[in-house]
Formats: structure tokens, sequence, C-alpha cells
């Protein structure tokens, strides 16, 4: 687990107020996906649980793991009670119970690609459902994005993260989809796009960009001039294009 993975804790307040949350269509796919009743879940970086009350709200029984303790702590603000909650990584746990559903939203990047998928294969009952869904927030006027990445230049060349495996953006299939094929220990792989748009008020995405992981290993006084240099070229109102693709495959 990398310190960049582990960077969130500082702002979880944040995290919880800005990062858009996700709608109930994402759980209706999963679980139509499934085709059978999901009884049990795991999440792993359950972050301050904006995924664990998707699926907590459809009455499975979801045990969050985080890795941080202060994003755990947050999420436990905000979740049913009776969500089990683990502070650990997908690497430190052991697969002494099976799930029905195993999930990431937004995390499984920063799981240990050489042991990811054994483990989540471990963790899941036989025929059990993977899902894993996220994807960038982009500004949709391109005009505005080109403002953004001019006052974003003296910090950073880019605050997005590139592919896990290096998969080209135009390829069919994505990462982890790309993985999961190539693990062999799951079947029917899919991928699903679910498109999405939100409007904001300019100091709401520049609230956002604070819980981004490349603003966050910046030195505090330069983080903090970044957002000013980049808050001065923003509208009154930034359109987002926030579609989501979801990956989702069944244990052999």
């Amino acid at each position: 687990m990398s310190d960049r993975a582990l960077s969130f804790g500082a702002v979880a307040s944040a995290y919880e107020r800005f990062r858009p949350g996700y709608p109930a269509e994402f759980a209706a796919a999963v679980l139509a996906y499934a085709g059978r009743p999901v009884r049990t879940a795991l999440e792993i970086g359950a972050g301050t649980g904006k995924a664990t009350r998707l699926f907590a709200s459809r009455g499975i029984a979801v045990t969050a793991t985080e890795p941080d303790g202060a994003m755990l702590a947050e999420l436990c603000k905000h979740v049913p009670p009776d969500v089990e909650t683990e502070q650990a990584a997908l690497e430190d746990l052991r697969p002494h119970r099976q799930y029905g559903l195993v999930y990431a939203a937004a995390a499984l990047h920063w799981t240990d690609p050489d042991r990811r998928w054994p483990r989540i294969a471990a963790l899941l009952e036989p025929g059990g459902v993977f899902a894993s869904f996220g994807g960038p927030v982009l500004v949709a006027d391109p005009v505005v994005a080109q403002a953004i990445q001019g006052a974003r230049a003296s910090f950073l060349v880019t605050d997005e993260i590139p592919s896990p495996d290096g998969t080209p953006p135009g390829d069919d299939l994505q990462w982890p989809g790309t993985e999961l094929l190539r693990s062999g220990l799951f079947a029917d792989v899919r991928q699903v796009a679910l498109p999405q748009r939100l409007t904001v008020r300019a100091d709401q995405y520049v609230g956002l960009l604070s819980t981004v992981s490349a603003y966050l290993e910046l030195p505090i006084p330069l983080r903090e001039q970044a957002f000013q240099r980049i808050r001065q070229v923003l509208p009154e109102t930034v359109d987002l294009i926030t579609d989501t693709t979801l990956h989702l495959a069944r244990r052999c």
C-alpha cells in the first residue's frame, strides 16, 4: 500500500462532502448481473462509505474494509449501524469468510497487482460476483478544461492516474477487465458504461480537487497556490462528465 493510497485520511470530511456519490442503478446493474440473491458483500477500499450505502440499502450485509483509519471513522458517521467495518487493505484480509459479492469503488488501482486476483477469488463464494466501478471526473467544456490545465501546469503535469496495466484509452476492454481475463480465475467478464453528468459551483469543484491524490502529494503551500490559480479561471459553475465504467466477473 503506497503513501499516495493512504493520503486521503487527512481530507476525509472533504472527500465525503465533495466526491460524487453513486446512483441506485449501479447496484441494480450489479445485482441483475448476479442473477441470484446476494446476501453478503465485502467492499475493498470503502473510503467514506458512498458505495457502502448503495449496497447496504438493498438489504445486503456489507463488510466495509478501508486501510485508512480516518476514512473509516468518517464512513461510520454515514452508514447504517449494522454495516461491519474493518481497518484493512485487501492484502491484509484472510479468506476465513466468503461472500456473494466483492466490490471496489474507485479503489482497486491501489491494491497489489500481483496478489489482488487470487485474494479476491478466495474471498468469493463459488459463482460469486466481483464488481469494480470508477472513472475520471472530467470538465465538459474544453475551453474551461484547457484553462484549468494552464493554471495547474506549474504544479502538476496531470492529476489523472494512468491505466494500471497500460491499456490504451481507446481499447474496447479497459482495465481491470483486461486483468480479470488474464487471471484465469473469473468468467463472464463484462464492461458496462454508465453515463453521468453533474454541474457544481466553482468552489465545489476546487473542493473536489482537494481530494485528488496528485494534489495531496504536493506540499501544502504549493497545493493552496494551485487551487487559487485554478479558482481564478473557473466560471461560476462547472459542468462535469462523471461517466463510470462498471466491470463485472464471476468466480470460476
